[in-house]
């Protein structure tokens, strides 16, 4: 059976020789570091306007909320993954746990949030290029920056950044952790010197109403607003976790250092997002940057800053294209591992002589330059965080089911309070999922719909074939 393969893969990986495992150098603090590095990013710098647009001044309570939920599923995740090393992220996990079928679902939804994430990365990014070139006397037409949602033809510079990345994956070309290093710096940086800007320009008066729209969904019929809206939409901003999860092999300590790097890291990244959503707030109305591809840049030129805003808006231009080429290349994996199972055509899994895996790339490069050309980044979110809410219950649920199922196998990482915590991911992620855009609720369910259709029809033989042969 496969799901016995993946037992077994997993065992033979635990009884690794001493010269084939992971030096244990990481502590605490360098988890908290990773952490940080990989979370901060597209979110703070783009859906913080859209936040504000659906919660007001309370994006910052949504930001808290989206926040603690995204906490209980990374130590769901972190638990999980180190009982089963295996590549395919909760696609894997939920084979072993649930079976094929489920398997197959989550596999879709992961697919789904990867394609909608790359999108949403390079509206943002696009945003903000088209915000600089402006700036410095460059700036292209707005028929060629927004798609046709917002009055436009097509989101060119999404496109091409799209392009460049697929480009440099199919070359081969991978991130050196000094490049991320300082990358992550730069981001750091330029948020820094947003609040520092922005601070002195606080006007406590934009604080009221502070929850203008209320918590859970409210307003005119089939308007999504209010605290929750905006936590659905802006979970989105807390993507990147998983990092350290898979640093657990090497961490000194990981029943201690892998729950303190985690909930450390969403900690630091909540105080950050808490701090520049009140900085943005407090030094303009938020009816003023609502649903802004650069929110931030905008606020600083509105508030008479330029300079600061063409730094941030170059800083953005840098240091966002990493995290495209960081969930491209995720993707890819996922594409691989179902590929592998047989779960899709074989001939997906192929790679080029450089190694790299050349037709999932360039069909994955049309569909997203496709998305991002067209659509607008509220909606892209919003699609993306369906796909991630699922697999984060499958994660939690596999978790709690494993604790149940095999309560003495041996736990590098065991999750404080699992059941709590479990449960508290599961119907968060659920609240969350319902909170979102009814369109976005649909597409999701009509995805999934597709993908139980392509499983009785092709999957669930070309699996048997597959295992017949291994």
């Amino acid at each position: 059976m496969k799901q016995w393969n993946y037992r077994k893969a997993v065992v033979a990986r635990e009884e690794l020789a001493e010269h084939h495992r992971l030096a244990q150098t990481l502590s605490w603090p360098h988890l908290v570091a990773l952490g940080v590095g990989a979370i901060v990013g597209t979110g703070i710098l783009t859906l913080i306007g859209v936040g504000a647009g659906k919660a007001g001044p309370a994006v910052i309570l949504s930001f808290a909320i989206a926040g603690v939920i995204c906490a209980c599923a990374a130590l769901a995740y972190a638990e999980v993954a180190t009982m089963i090393p295996a590549s395919g992220s909760a696609y894997t996990y939920s084979y072993v746990v649930f079976g094929e079928l489920i398997a197959w679902m989550i596999g879709v939804a992961l697919i789904l949030e990867y394609s909608l994430v790359v999108s949403a990365v390079a509206v943002g990014w696009s945003g903000y290029a088209a915000g600089f070139l402006d700036s410095v006397g460059l700036g292209l037409p707005k028929e060629l920056v927004n798609g046709p949602e917002l009055g436009g033809i097509i989101n060119l510079p999404a496109v091409f950044i799209i392009a460049v990345v697929a480009g440099l994956l199919i070359a081969g070309t991978r991130e050196s952790a000094t490049l991320n290093a300082i990358l992550v710096v730069v981001k750091l940086a330029a948020l820094a010197l947003f609040v520092a800007v922005a601070l002195p320009h606080f006007n406590d008066a934009n604080f009221h109403p502070f929850m203008p729209y209320g918590f859970p969904r409210s307003g005119p019929a089939g308007s999504e607003v209010g605290v929750m809206a905006a936590a659905a939409i802006i979970f989105f901003a807390f993507y990147g976790f998983d990092a350290i999860a898979t640093a657990a092999e090497e961490a000194k300590n990981p029943g201690r250092d892998l729950s303190i790097g985690i909930v450390g890291s969403m900690v630091v990244c909540v105080a950050i997002y808490m701090l520049v959503a009140a900085a943005a707030i407090g030094a303009l109305a938020y009816t003023r940057f609502a649903d802004s591809p650069e929110p931030l840049a905008l606020i600083l030129r509105d508030i008479g800053q330029g300079w600061a805003a063409r730094i941030l808006g170059a800083s953005a231009v840098i240091a966002l294209p990493t995290v495209i080429l960081a969930f491209f290349y995720g993707q890819s994996r996922i594409f691989f591992t179902v590929a592998r199972d047989g779960l899709l055509p074989g001939s997906l899994a192929r790679v080029s002589s450089r190694g790299t895996p050349v037709r999932i790339t360039i069909f994955t490069a049309v569909v997203v330059a496709v998305i991002a050309g067209l659509f607008p980044l509220s909606s892209i979110a919003a699609l993306a965080n369906a796909g991630t809410l699922a697999a984060f219950v499958a994660v939690c649920a596999a978790m709690l089911v494993m604790r149940r199922r095999e309560p003495g196998r041996e736990r590098r990482f065991r999750t404080p309070a699992a059941g709590l915590v479990g449960v508290i991911g599961i119907l968060g992620c659920l609240y969350l999922f319902i909170s979102l855009p009814v369109r976005t609720q649909l597409f999701f369910l009509g995805a999934q719909a597709i993908g139980l259709l392509l499983y009785v029809v092709y999957g669930s033989a070309a699996a048997a074939r597959a295992r017949a042969a291994a």
